[in-house]
């Protein structure tokens, strides 16, 4: 085989159809309800990594949901921070 897919691996996504698939979860990202959050998708390889802070183990579990569902197949990567909004249950102390 020579062209631009002789050097990918059996069953590896093509190039232009990885960045589609991750341009299509960005778009489901941004109009749900999940639109102002702070995810970044890199492609890396032919692996993709999502990271960012969501404010809920929900949102975290809903944002890859989403992925796996547009991602099926490709190795996604996460390192996504759950960040804890509720006030603290004690006062600091300052030295």
């Amino acid at each position: 085989m020579t062209g631009p897919d002789a050097e990918r691996a059996p069953g590896a996504p093509a190039p232009e159809h990885l960045e589609y698939r991750v341009a299509h979860l960005r778009d489901r990202l941004a109009a749900g309800d999940l639109g102002e959050l702070g995810v970044r998708i890199e492609v890396r390889g032919e692996a993709v990594l999502l990271t960012g802070t969501v404010p809920s183990v929900e949102c975290r579990d809903e944002v890859r949901r989403a992925a796996e569902a547009e991602l099926a197949g490709l190795p996604v990567h996460y390192d996504l921070v759950v960040s804890d909004p509720s006030s603290p249950d004690h006062a600091e102390e300052l030295a």
